[in-house]
């Protein structure tokens, strides 16, 4: 089965400037649940890795975020899909972890567990460390101008390669038209 690493925040879910908190600011962006399962019904086994600096800041604890995670997962499902593992990190920014993106150590838990080569995999975010951090270990990068995209965009910078779409349901398009190359 093939791979595909998408960011939670801003590409599956609106984000917040001030945190997804509570499963109740946990909203879908249109679009996106429909796509993650057109994903899995193309064949591919969908992993989200992602940011939660939230926790290691005290605004929620890990029982929040698996109640987010979890209705996430319900929704996913609800729309036919499936997310098969959510990887995390839950460190600030000055912690010095190696798995807050843009390093890779996610990405890398990503590829032990799921024991995959990472070199062209999918990965798409909404920033440009989501998209360093899968660069890093050979991912394919797409940036959607939803969430943070279009400051992302703003600033330049993207690695060499990055397509650049609307939404995760465009990345998805995107994904399945090179992939039938």
């Amino acid at each position: 089965m093939k791979l595909i690493i998408l960011d939670r925040d801003g590409v599956i879910n609106f984000d917040s400037d001030h945190y997804i908190k509570s499963p109740d600011e946990w909203r879908p962006i249109p679009g996106s649940l429909a796509a993650i399962a057109r994903l899995n019904q193309a064949g591919y086994r969908v992993v989200v890795a992602s940011n939660q600096s939230g926790v290691g800041r005290g605004l929620f604890d890990m029982n929040t975020l698996n109640a987010i995670h979890s209705k996430m997962h319900k929704l996913v499902g609800q729309a036919g899909g499936r997310i098969e593992a959510v990887f995390f990190c839950p460190h600030g920014a000055d912690a010095g972890c190696d798995c807050r993106k843009p390093k890779p150590g996610l990405f890398e838990e990503i590829a032990r567990r799921c024991h995959s080569d990472l070199r062209g995999v999918p990965t798409i975010g909404d920033s440009l460390r989501d998209l360093q951090a899968g660069v890093a270990v050979g991912c394919r990068p797409y940036l959607v101008r939803t969430g943070k995209g279009l400051r992302t965009i703003a600033k330049g910078g993207l690695p060499e390669g990055t397509q650049v779409v609307d939404d995760l349901a465009a990345a998805v398009d995107a994904v399945l038209t090179n992939a039938a190359r």
